[in-house]
């Protein structure tokens, strides 16, 4: 069981079945003119805030380098976009789950307990040696979607991939999806072309959000997801699940008002996260993480400030997943994290 089958928003289809780009069409020409450019890099760092694209963008690229494996052919040169069509049957195998020239490296689930695991396996990342070190199973590329490189916090993960990074075997394709691609090993950013994808626009958010839903553009509640969801398409549907639109305003507001700390208010979002229930941890999470975003996008001048926060980050994700993993009461954890975060901003 992989990440994919745990997956709880099922109004959003996964990225390897998403066809539709919304936006990136700048970031899309880039990847096509580098690939009937015939020097294509051997690996992508796709940057950007979470839902907004990167994963889709992925899944086109690899259907696109699976199904045209000659940059010069003339369906090449004649492409517009990386788009597939849907009925190929390249593009229904990638769907399945069953092309034997890709490779996903993302969470799996532990059968245990039937939760995902907090980070991609060191064992699961060395599947990359064998995967690469045998030949395309069709005579072209061999693809490897990583989806996100900010979950092999395992160094040993981290560098199981370096060596592939390193010494890429011919025709050899790896695309990295990260959220914060700052943090990752400098070693793994250095070999990598990057990419960085932009927030989408509240217009942009609303419509892609309607249309996975099946509703009006105009719909109030869609147009007040997108207007929180800070150029997200999927934060903005997962705002619209059950409280969790009104939780953010909460963290927002408790955001905004750093380094200062309101106890009464923390006691009360404490409240607000509820017991054990793993939709709202996640939109603590999510904002608390989007706002260290902000944070650590900073320029080398301010390295110190940098180092602060993104300690601040591997406290609170760390905190968050020990919360997920052994059920623990959220208002500590509540009163923790925002602890981390003023300390972090007032320094």
């Amino acid at each position: 069981m992989t990440a994919a089958d745990a997956r709880d928003d099922s109004e959003l289809p996964h990225p390897r079945e998403t066809r539709e780009l919304i936006s990136h069409a700048e970031a899309e020409q880039t990847m096509l003119d580098a690939y009937r450019s015939g020097r294509m890099p051997h690996a992508w760092l796709i940057g950007g805030p979470a839902g907004i694209g990167k994963a889709t963008l992925a899944y086109r690229m690899a259907r696109f380098a699976l199904v045209h494996p000659d940059p010069a052919a003339p369906d090449v040169r004649s492409a517009t976009s990386l788009a597939v069509a849907d009925d190929h049957p390249v593009a229904q195998r990638i769907a399945a789950r069953a092309h034997p020239d890709l490779l996903v490296l993302e969470r799996a689930v532990n059968e245990k307990t039937g939760k995902l695991f907090t980070v991609i396996r060191v064992d699961d990342v060395r599947r990359t040696v064998s995967f690469f070190g045998s030949t395309a199973g069709e005579g072209g590329w061999r693809v490897c979607i990583v989806d996100t490189a900010d979950e092999l916090q395992d160094p040993q993960g981290a560098n199981a991939l370096l060596k592939i990074l390193e010494e890429p075997p011919k025709n050899a394709l790896l695309l990295l999806v990260s959220h914060a691609p700052a943090r990752l090993l400098p070693t793994i950013r250095s070999r990598c072309r990057r990419l960085m994808l932009r927030p989408l626009s509240v217009t942009e958010v609303a419509s892609g959000t309607a249309q996975a839903l099946g509703r009006e553009v105009d719909d109030a509640d869609i147009r007040d997801a997108a207007e929180q969801a800070e150029g997200s398409i999927g934060r903005a549907l997962m705002l619209l699940e059950g409280p969790a639109l009104e939780l953010r305003r909460q963290v927002v507001t408790q955001l905004d008002r750093l380094p200062a700390l309101d106890p009464r208010a923390l006691h009360a979002l404490g409240e607000a996260l509820g017991g054990t229930e793993p939709q709202r941890l996640e939109a603590f999470v999510d904002t608390v993480n989007e706002w260290l975003a902000t944070r650590t996008a900073k320029g080398p001048q301010e390295n110190r400030r940098l180092v602060r926060f993104a300690d601040a980050w591997d406290k609170v994700n760390q905190a968050a997943r020990d919360a997920d993993t052994y059920n623990l009461d959220r208002k500590p954890l509540v009163f923790a994290v925002f602890g981390w975060l003023a300390e972090a901003e007032r320094r």
